[in-house]
């Protein structure tokens, strides 16, 4: 009997990487990607490179193989979409971010497979509302995202909730709240990649980094406050979720625990073991109105269903990630 099959959409990206690196390590599944890998120059395929994946899809033919191989698909863990806050084609983002997550949705449930989806902590908007999972249709669509991804994002998990409270749902789906990831792979993602990326060659070579100034007085200078997340914990969730098919629904994905910009730069330079060195500008108007100075994923809802991972300190965290790529001759998993 043919082995059963995964389908990663964006496994060629930050989280879709760190997720396929995961699965082939444990070897017990077919892991397929479906992905652009764009310009070689990029580096996207090196996300890949260390990984024997079973195959790889052209995002135009994924439902075409998806087809082809409907007995063997397990589950789709769908990580493709435009991540960018700043993406000015809203119709584009909603074709990618809201229509095709449909389409997968609506798939799995005609072919009894599994689906677990990217969400973002970009659908709590300013967080007025709180950071609390709460995934029934009436508190999905309390939310006020800021931006035309955040939008996207809140869409489909009130599509989600709606379908399953219709009886129209996978035998399991669950959608994800990533808050501020970071760790090896993301280094193609230009002004998206992680502050800890960003800040990395600066770091390095022992000058200056620099940080937004505040423009709220309840909040200093880099005092402004961010759930980071490490990369492996996120996936931890993931994996959990895949080895625990009873759990459905919308959960954070975070660490629980709220830091600020400062703490992650006196984090790198301490893994690199250099004096820090911070100096700040402002905040860029173009998105001053729409920056958020404080998020922490409530952690509880997840907890309670079952799952037992611990979160990565940061401090740790961003040791692991300067020491074992950042500062290596090869960064990527």
């Amino acid at each position: 009997m043919a082995r059963r099959m995964i389908v990663v959409t964006g496994g060629a990206g930050f989280i879709g990487s760190n997720i396929v690196a995961r699965l082939c390590a444990e070897g017990r599944r077919d892991v397929v990607v479906c992905d652009r890998m764009e310009s070689a120059a990029l580096g996207k395929w090196k996300n890949l490179a260390k990984h024997p994946i079973a195959d790889f899809w052209q995002p135009e033919e994924l439902f075409e193989q998806l087809e082809r191989h409907a007995d063997r698909v397990e589950a789709i863990i769908h990580m493709g979409a435009i991540s960018s806050t700043t993406e000015a084609d809203a119709d584009l983002i909603m074709r990618t971010n809201f229509s095709l997550s449909r389409d997968l949705w609506d798939w799995c449930v005609l072919r009894d497979a599994r689906l677990i989806y990217a969400s973002s902590a970009a659908t709590y908007g300013d967080g007025l509302e709180g950071f609390e999972d709460d995934d029934s249709l009436g508190g999905l669509t309390a939310l006020r995202p800021l931006n035309a991804y955040g939008y996207s994002k809140y869409l489909f998990d009130q599509y989600a909730a709606k379908q399953a409270e219709e009886g129209q749902a996978p035998s399991q789906w669950a959608g994800l709240k990533f808050f501020n990831v970071y760790g090896p792979n993301e280094y193609h993602k230009g002004g998206m990649k992680s502050v800890v990326a960003q800040i990395w060659p600066k770091v390095a070579a022992g000058e200056p980094v620099t940080l937004f100034r505040s423009h709220n007085p309840n909040y200093a200078d880099g005092g402004q406050l961010r759930d980071f997340v490490f990369v492996d914990d996120v996936v931890d969730i993931i994996n959990w979720l895949l080895e625990t098919p009873d759990v459905s629904g919308v959960f954070n994905a975070g660490s629980g625990q709220a830091r600020s910009f400062l703490d992650l730069a006196h984090a790198t330079f301490a893994a690199a073991g250099k004096e820090p060195r911070v100096e700040y500008v402002d905040t860029p108007e173009s998105i001053r109105d729409k920056y958020q100075y404080f998020t922490e994923a409530r952690m509880e809802r997840i907890r309670a269903a079952g799952f037992g991972g611990q979160s990565t300190p940061l401090e740790e965290g961003v040791r692991r990630y300067v020491q074992n790529f950042l500062s290596g001759a090869d960064p990527y998993r």
